[in-house]
């Protein structure tokens, strides 16, 4: 047969293989590479090699190395900047409008996103990518814009975009600084006009030992949380995270935090010199003097006889002003000023900033009349909703907020995902500003920015003195409610937070107060330099809005817990700043004196309406039972009692929203409560389930021996018991050690043993003044499992009266053991210790905590010691299950 002939294919045969000519690309130009091809061989189409010019600077602050670097990657991009820290690497990039577009404000947008690529991870969600932004990253980006905002030149209303994205991350550093750098690195690399560099740092402490950029594991172990933010010489923002820290010692940690920030600021110039751009001729939004001069002379006398009278009210005074700013308007409009009405708003509004500062300055008279360290007047009020777990109301002036406390199950805590940090957190504080709380109409959609900034500073400030998590198993969810605002409804949310959660009876270290300083200054119009300020405690929403920082302070009668810095101009002194701590100190100690006039300890737990839970320990083995296949037992007896219950290791924890909802849930489990209505010498008669009647034998009373019923139980007391089955009777047999820990027990019980719950010690957390008998403490050892139960014959007093009289064991029967029959057969012959000798015979121990009986026979030896031993075997079982032993004899 002849070869076939292979056939090429023709579509093939026409590509190129393996002779690509490669371009190089260099400073933009081409360059084709030497080649000593064929001219046919050149004429095809080749594909080049592109070199990008990067430029880089790398530097050491905090025993961290930083690089940063441009034109790798967006080079379209106005400024683009990649900052690195050891594998950590984020991505900044700036960007701005063409035209003003007609505004008298900045349109500054700030975008900081975490995707899951940066860790090497799949989102786990239903479409499997990122949706809206998360908490943490409008946070950070709050942290990014609130810096770089005051460092615009004024009159510059252009849209600014700032984009800032995690490109991989190692989990051992916080990217947040790091794209605030980035930024400020990116603006300087821009054609966009911008007063910067600036230099973002984080401090911590640890053992009294301040931290220069710690990693998130250093962050875990310390006490202070600082984020500096400044220009070469001034401050521009500030936020903080401590527990109760000192103004000294936060004093220091901000003059360190200082020269160290100012050490990003070199790097960004030299790499601006390499690689930035030429700053462009924006136009700017200024109104010309004679404009203002003419609005001025116009608006200044009214507005100023406005500022004089401190009875006018928030709305009264801005009804006021808004009419002198018609007045105006109407002036304009007849003089046909086309101009003087374009910037009327602005205008007017820099009128009353001078008017008010210059009161402020020249004559100490603030706008409502106080004196300058003066706070509002104060009301307080706990537990204004009683149903709920813990309500508050604080009203400082004008501001007011309602707070309420709910508490969760410890499954409940909010699941954080997020590139570095807790997986969870089970302390949250939602921040709530409707409309109506400054009489506007608006609409609520989404995450707010603001509300979220306010939240978390909240939250912040009353984390550092919740109990630790091993005593408050609780989640806790607080929510602030802003009922009327006009200045620092953040603090007063902190005010009201601090009160709910006492009301609900958690005991705080310390109650948390917070409030707002502001500062009114005078600068050199040639220098940019203060030549004068004064310092106003408790700041109202108008002196917010003309003063030139909003520093907000919140912490105990110890020290500091949260502060949130921002400013207006750009930058203020770092000796202005902490000037401004002690009498933000004051003015907080009066505030704490008020709440503490209202409640001072947590309320006790005692309440119909309070809050439950209870945490049991099981085998997996039982836990599977009780919560059947697939949990459905657990979803039926949740639907039905309205309780929670959660599921862990070996723990399961229930939490009602009342004890009578916790009952439903017991009793869905086995545990009843019940009321002791008799006691025996034997045991007490339990009334229990609705008028059932079960024995609580003295056996079953507790894990350690017990000599007497009284001792242990009384009549009318209300006791948590299990039923642990019936005798052959169908007597109900009752159980309160099954209920409760044994102490220094660590072993599980064997698989297929009862569901009943060996210990049932609630974890909550103890409230002052708590009535209930408690009995946990911080040198409690872990729950631990107890022993099986076995049935046990119920008598009747005269039967066991006779008994006793034909044994002549009456003693001893009340300290023995039931034995459980299956671990103990007829004629099994063990080797047992005398535990106790008796006048009529010997308690044995048989070893695994198992006692049984020995009675002495007419002329049988009875010299036995104490820890002696014999060998035995069971020769029978008493009508209470213990077992009786008779000598072997060889």
């Amino acid at each position: 047969m002849a070869p076939v002939a292979s056939k090429a294919n023709p579509l093939l045969s026409k590509v190129p293989w393996r002779r690509i000519i490669l371009r190089k690309i260099s400073g933009g130009s081409i360059a084709r590479a030497p080649s000593s091809s064929t001219a046919a061989e050149s004429e095809t189409v080749i594909a080049g090699t592109k070199f990008l010019e990067a430029f880089s600077e790398e530097f050491e602050i905090g025993s961290r190395k930083i690089t940063l670097e441009t034109g790798k990657i967006a080079r379209f991009a106005n400024g683009a900047v990649v900052l690195a820290m050891e594998e950590t690497k984020v991505l900044s990039t700036v960007a701005s409008a063409k035209s003003d577009g007609a505004r008298d404000f900045l349109p500054l947008t700030v975008e900081y996103q975490e995707k899951q690529f940066a860790q090497g991870m799949i989102p786990n969600t239903f479409m499997r990518r990122e949706g809206a932004p998360k908490e943490r990253e409008l946070l950070c980006g709050r942290l990014i814009d609130r810096p770089i905002r005051p460092l615009f030149p004024p009159g510059f209303y252009h849209e600014v975009q700032v984009m800032s994205s995690v490109l991989s991350s190692d989990g051992k550093q916080d990217p947040d600084v790091m794209a605030a750098n980035a930024t400020s690195a990116a603006l300087m690399l821009s054609d966009i006009p911008w007063g910067g560099p600036i230099g973002v740092i984080r401090i911590g402490r640890i053992s009294g030992q301040f931290i220069v950029n710690p990693s998130v594991d250093e962050l875990s172990l310390s006490d202070l949380n600082l984020v500096y933010a400044c220009t070469r010489d001034k401050t521009l923002m500030i936020d903080v995270q401590a527990r109760e820290i000192s103004e000294k010692d936060l004093e220091a940690a901000l003059r360190l935090a200082h020269p160290e920030a100012v050490k990003y600021l070199e790097p960004q110039i030299r790499l601006a010199g390499k690689a930035g751009k030429q700053k462009k001729e924006y136009k700017l939004s200024m109104v010309s003097e004679e404009t203002y001069e003419k609005i001025r002379s116009l608006a200044e006398a009214p507005i100023e006889a406005v500022f004089t009278d401190p009875t006018y009210g928030k709305f009264e005074r801005g009804e006021a002003l808004d009419n002198i700013t018609q007045d105006v308007k109407k002036k304009l409009e007849d003089e046909c000023d086309e101009e003087g009405l374009k910037v009327l708003s602005k205008t007017v509004d820099t009128v009353r900033k001078k008017v008010v500062r210059r009161r402020i300055i020249g004559e100490g008279l603030r706008v409502d009349g106080r004196r300058l360290d003066e706070v509002r007047p104060l009301y307080c009020e706990a537990g204004n909703l009683p149903v709920l777990h813990g309500s508050s109301i604080f009203s400082r002036g004008d501001t007011q907020v309602l707070c309420t406390v709910t508490l969760g199950a410890p499954g409940e805590a909010q699941r954080l995902d997020s590139l570095v940090g807790p997986p969870s957190k089970r302390f949250m504080l939602h921040y709530s500003f409707p409309p109506f709380c400054i009489n506007e109409v608006g609409k609520r959609v989404g995450l707010n920015r603001r509300e979220v900034g306010h939240g978390t500073l909240a939250e912040k400030a009353l984390l550092a003195v919740l109990p630790p998590e091993d005593d408050c198993p609780y989640t806790v969810r607080v929510n602030a409610e802003v009922m009327a605002s006009d200045g620092s409804t953040s603090m007063a949310s902190v005010c009201a937070g601090s009160m709910a959660l006492m009301d609900a009876g958690i005991p705080l270290g310390e109650p948390v107060a917070g409030l707002s300083v502001g500062l009114v200054s005078e600068t050199d119009p040639s220098t940019g330099e203060i030549t004068d300020y004064r310092i106003l405690t408790d700041i109202l929403g108008l002196e917010d809005h003309l003063g030139d920082m909003d520093f907000k302070i919140a912490g105990t009668r110890n020290g500091v817990t949260a502060i949130q810095l921002d400013i207006k101009p750009a930058g203020i002194p770092l000796d202005i700043i902490c000037e401004s701590l002690e009498p933000a100190r004051k003015g907080r100690l009066q505030i704490l004196d008020h709440m503490e006039r209202e409640i001072n300890v947590p309320r006790t737990q005692d309440g119909r309406n309070s809050p439950r839970i209870l945490t049991l320990k099981y085998s997996n083995d039982a836990i599977r039972r009780l919560i059947g296949p697939l949990g459905a037992l657990k979803i039926k007896i949740e639907e039905e009692t309205g309780g929670r219950i959660s599921v862990s290791d070996g723990l399961l924890t229930i939490v009602a929203k009342n004890q009578s909802v916790l009952d439903k849930v017991m009793e869905k489990g086995g545990i009843y409560k019940g009321v002791v209505t008799s006691i025996k010498e034997y045991g007490a008669f339990v009334e229990f389930n609705g008028g059932q009647q079960g024995l609580l034998h003295i056996s079953e009373l507790s894990h350690e021996p017990v000599s007497r019923v009284s001792d242990v139980v009384s009549v009318g007391q209300v006791l948590n018991l299990m039923c642990i089955g019936l005798d052959v009777r169908g007597n109900i047999n009752l159980s309160l050690k099954a209920t409760l820990p044994k102490l220094g027990s660590n072993t599980d019980p064997a698989v297929g043993e009862s569901v009943a719950p060996v210990p049932q010690t609630p974890k909550v957390w103890k409230p002052v003044n708590n009535f209930q008998k408690e009995q946990e403490s911080k040198d409690d050892p872990p729950m631990g499992v107890g022993e099986s139960l076995s049935s046990i014959v119920i008598r009747s007093a005269a039967e066991c009266d006779d008994e006793e009289k034909s044994t002549g064991l009456s003693r001893s029967c009340k300290d023995e053991v039931p034995m459980d029959a299956k671990k103990l057969k007829l004629g099994m012959e063990v080797t047992a210790k005398v535990h106790q000798i008796r006048a009529h015979g010997l308690v044995l121990d048989l070893g695994g905590g198992i006692r049984g009986m020995f009675r002495f026979e007419t002329g049988s030896r009875r010299d036995f010691e104490v820890g002696e031993e014999m060998r035995v075997k069971c020769s029978s079982f008493s009508s209470k299950g213990i077992p009786v032993m008779t000598l072997v004899r060889n």
